[in-house]
Formats: structure tokens, sequence, C-alpha cells
């Protein structure tokens, strides 16, 4: 037996009893049986795996049937709320809507109300929540604070102005009934879901501030001005009203 030396360690290399030919039948009887054997073991792994799924079909067909007829009924109940439940009420909500749009136009405001109500108590989807809020701002208008509230409460958009615009008519609302907390809440909310509009969220914070000084806070209703005059310099001077003399004001009474 020939031994390698590798520093400290032994290692066994092949016995000289087989000649180079026989070492490399030896090698290649080996090989080819281990190749045989791996792809002998590949496939009988795969026909056991269909073997089991076929055995398993055969013995539970009802199990499957009833799963097939399960899936096939909850995509046929989708089918029958998009089609004939979701699109026809979506269609008339809109025609509602619709008509309560033409009496608004054709200044008959009680009609249209009245419309608009009907439309936001009996119909969902968005056609719903637009009549809501337009029945909040005729309500509004009528001086109804706690009926419009109650519309506005229930109004949601994706977008962000309008939503913003909402929430501020809902503190106007909190306004006329003395409830200033709430106004204050809902003008910080209508800042923060107008996020930066240059046109509408200084409008906001100076509803925010006139709430402020309302509740007599008047360091707070300074603080307010001054963001006004820092982050919206353009619009005071662009609507008229002279920011910086209200914060010189509240400055004052805050001292």
């Amino acid at each position: 037996m020939l031994i390698l030396h590798l520093g400290t360690a032994d290692f066994l290399i092949v016995r000289r009893s087989h000649s180079p030919l026989q070492s490399e039948k030896i090698q290649y009887t080996m090989a080819n049986t281990n190749h045989e054997e791996e792809t002998r073991t590949s496939i009988d792994e795969v026909n056991d795996t269909l073997t089991g799924l076929g055995e398993r079909v055969q013995k539970n067909p009802k199990t499957i049937m009833y799963a097939c007829v399960a899936v096939a009924a909850v995509v046929i109940a989708v089918l029958v709320y998009v089609y004939a439940v979701r699109q026809p009420g979506i269609q008339s909500a809109n025609d509602a809507l619709g008509q309560a749009d033409i009496e608004l136009l054709m200044g008959n405001d009680s009609i249209a109300l009245a419309k608009y109500q009907q439309v936001a108590d009996n119909h969902g989807y968005k056609a719903g929540e637009l009549a809501g809020l337009n029945a909040a701002i005729l309500l509004y208008k009528d001086k109804k604070y706690e009926e419009a509230i109650k519309y506005l409460n229930g109004y949601s958009s994706s977008e962000s102005i309008i939503s913003a615009g909402a929430k501020s008519l809902e503190g106007d609302c909190y306004v006329n009934l003395k409830k200033y907390a709430e106004a204050l809440d809902c003008f910080k909310k209508a800042i923060s879901l107008s996020d930066g509009n240059p046109a509408y969220t200084p409008a906001f914070m100076l509803k925010e501030a006139t709430v402020l000084r309302e509740m007599k806070d008047y360091k707070a209703e300074a603080a307010v001005y001054e963001e006004i005059v820092k982050e919206y310099p353009n619009y005071g001077p662009q609507m008229g009203i002279d920011v910086k003399k209200y914060l010189e004001r509240a400055k004052a009474q805050a001292e």
C-alpha cells in the first residue's frame, strides 16, 4: 500500500494489488452503478408521487367533487353580486343623484335637499357619499348644523381636498353650535388632510386661529399666525388678509 505523507497526517491512496486498468474498470463500474441508482431513485420518486396522487383521487372522489363545487359556487356568487347587484345599484344611485343635481341647478333647494337625503340614506357607493355631502351643505345653509354633522360624519373621499373641505364644514357646524373643542379638532384634521395645499391649508389654519381666539388661547393663536406668515407668505396679500396684524394682536394679548 502506498502512503502519501502530508505533514503529520497520512492518507491512504490506493491498493497496489490492482493494476491501473483494473482500477479504471472498478471506478467506471462503480460510477455507472451509482448513476443507475440515482436515476432509478429519481424516477421511482416521481412514480410514487403520481401513484399516491392517483390513489387519493380514487379514494376521495366525492371530497374533490365537493371542493370543485364549492369553488364554483363562490365564483358564481361573486359574479352575481357584481353584475346583478353592484352594477345596477351603482347605476340606480347615480341616476337618483343626477335628479337631485338637476333640482339644485333649477334653484329648487328644498326639493334637491330631500332628494340628496334620500340618495344618501338609501344608497351606498360613491353617489350616496356625494349626496350626503351635498345634503350637509344645504343643511348648513339652512342652519341645521346637527343634521349636517350627521351626514358629514359618514363622508369619506379619496380626494384629499374634498375630504379636507368636508371636515372644515363640519368644524363650521360645531363653531355655530359653540362646541369649540370639536371645531378645533375638525380644523386640525382639515389642515392635515389638505397636505400643505397653498390655497386651502392656510384658510383652514385661519379658522383654527379664530377658534383658539374664542377659547382665549392667545398664545396658540399667535403660533398659528406665525406659521401662516412663515410657510404661506403670499396667502395673506392674495386674499387681502393682514395676517401680521392678527399676529401682533394675539401676541399682545398672550403677554
